[in-house]
């Protein structure tokens, strides 16, 4: 058994990885310390209430304790987010038919209908996204994932990667003119 300190020597994937082989739920604890503030902040740019977002927070932690043994995650930080944010959107639809007038003037800027009616096409539009992601050649892919889903900087890209920067930024710029074509080719600009 590894004691706290040791979870937080270990990288998210390796924490990913020990749950699914030991279920220990205080491997989740530490996933937990290390994202709450990630996941509050996704919570509430969708939701726009401090103590609904709150408790979505725990509700994607709870989440995590079945979601990760069904998944496989290669990026925790990234899989995280598009569950939080998932997470958030069925949220706001289950409330579209109860207190809408209440939540509308926060979430909407023009005609409220039309937004919750685009809520399905843009899960539809990030759910084709992340499956252009995946067409990608594995040195665009890891570089569009750290640059885009991790916001990491050319150089720590060059660190964790080993390419050269003139390297990082052609797979970078070769690999979101992949995505807008592969996009572009199922419907979707």
């Amino acid at each position: 058994m590894l004691s706290a300190d040791d979870y937080k020597k270990l990288t998210d994937e390796e924490l990913v990885a020990l749950y699914k082989q030991s279920e220990q739920l205080d491997v989740i604890g530490e996933l937990y310390q290390r994202y709450t503030s990630l996941v509050f902040g996704v919570c509430l740019k969708y939701l726009k209430d401090r103590e609904e977002s709150r408790d979505a927070v725990m509700q994607v932690f709870e989440k995590l304790i079945v979601s990760l043994k069904e998944h496989a995650v290669s990026q925790f930080k990234g899989w995280l987010y598009v569950t939080a944010r998932n997470h958030c959107l069925m949220q706001l639809r289950s409330k579209k038919g109860k207190n809408f007038e209440e939540i509308s003037p926060f979430i909407m800027e023009t005609d409220p209908e039309a937004h919750l009616q685009d809520v399905p096409e843009i899960e539809t539009n990030l759910s084709k996204l992340e499956k252009c992601i995946e067409t990608l050649g594995e040195e665009q892919k890891l570089c569009v994932r750290l640059f885009y889903l991790e916001q990491k900087c050319y150089k720590e890209i060059t660190e964790i990667t080993g390419f050269d920067l003139n390297k990082v930024k052609s797979h970078i710029q070769n690999g979101k003119r992949n995505l807008k074509i592969c996009m572009e080719r199922n419907g979707q600009a």
